[in-house]
């Protein structure tokens, strides 16, 4: 079950996310489900249609089951599949 502990752990795809801090000023407030992660962007459905937010440099509020959590882009800076085996490995 994700977590705020172990969010790093886990798929981000299907989570609302909310864009509260960017190198592009144009990212800031932008909120929306998370429908594709590479490894330098997440990709966001928004109200007016497909964002691309580059991981970099960026914090990404995340709504989960049982509460929020703020994470840092440059910790997911990796593609996904990479970064849950490294993450598992480290634990």
């Amino acid at each position: 079950m994700r977590n705020p502990r172990n969010i790093l752990l886990h798929e981000l795809i299907g989570l609302e996310c909310k864009v509260i801090g960017s190198k592009n000023k144009n990212h800031l407030g932008i909120k929306g489900r998370i429908i594709d992660e590479t490894k330098n962007l997440i990709i966001l459905e928004t109200k007016k249609g497909i964002k691309k937010i580059s991981k970099k440099g960026a914090i990404f509020r995340l709504k989960l089951e049982n509460g929020i959590v703020e994470i840092l882009g440059n910790d997911i800076l990796a593609r996904p599949e990479d970064r849950i085996k490294r993450r598992i490995k480290e634990w």
